[in-house]
């Protein structure tokens, strides 16, 4: 059954993958001009960029983005599993949380730039904000919403509170996590795309714009299929992950 799903999965993107291109390449002849290059230039100068400096930019990028999900799962998980368990503090930081979640964080890059500088820390932060705020929000209400007798049956026989946070507490919010990052992780490449523009030059978004200011446009949507090629590897890691640590939704 598993393999079957898997198949018919793979086929499926198989399928809409050669859709894409052939809807592209239909683009590209009406619109008949550089701006559009055919899919096979494009594929073509990620090929002939592979081989180079596309690998390094990739991993740049990359490596934001892993320790920007991190940054935000450490405080959101804390956060989270605090507000969901003490009433006390869900009152206190609750406000604090509400006023701040809406605050359109791309708005802040000027800020967070002015304080932190051009380097990687602004970069990471950018991303770590983008997610914190939605993984608290997600946490504590999906810790909230155990119910209290599961943590009872615990307590019949005897678990400590490590057992019940292991066994109850941290499922439950890992559920709401992974089903975050997956919603928030197109956001997040979005906005490392738009800090990888300024004081640095590494990265996929200093690279598409650099091809972009070049008129390099088939390595310019070289770039964007890998920085798109990036975004879906990781939205299948989530998959993998859900898959792995969630069997008891099955």
């Amino acid at each position: 059954m598993v393999k079957k799903g898997s198949l018919r999965n793979a086929l499926t993107l198989l399928l809409v993958f050669v859709g894409i291109n052939l809807v592209w390449y239909g683009l590209s002849l009406l619109v008949d001009k550089p701006i559009l290059p055919a899919p096979g230039s494009v594929y073509n100068a990620l090929g002939t960029l592979a081989g180079e400096s596309i690998w390094m930019h990739a991993g740049y990028s990359l490596l934001r983005i892993f320790t920007g999900i991190l940054a935000a799962l450490i405080v959101g998980l804390l956060l989270g599993m605090v507000m969901g368990r003490s009433l006390f503090w869900n009152k206190l930081l609750d406000p604090v949380v509400y006023l701040t979640y809406p605050i359109p964080k791309i708005a802040l890059l000027p800020v967070v730039m002015l304080f932190f500088g051009l380097g990687e820390t602004s970069k990471i932060l950018m991303i770590a904000l983008i997610l914190v705020f939605q993984i608290i929000i997600s946490v504590r209400d999906g810790v909230k919403a155990i119910p209290e007798n599961a943590y009872d049956v615990l307590s019949c026989i005897g678990a400590g509170s490590v057992q019940k946070f292991w066994h109850i507490t941290f499922p439950g919010a890992m559920s709401v996590i992974l089903s975050t990052i997956r919603v928030s992780l197109g956001t997040a490449i979005s906005v490392l795309f738009f800090t990888e523009i300024y004081g640095t030059r590494y990265g996929m978004g200093y690279f598409i714009m650099d091809a972009w200011l070049r008129m390099s446009y088939s390595e310019m949507y070289a770039g964007i299929l890998m920085l798109s090629l990036i975004g879906f590897l990781l939205f299948m890691l989530v998959d993998a992950l859900d898959r792995r640590f969630m069997k008891w939704r099955k």
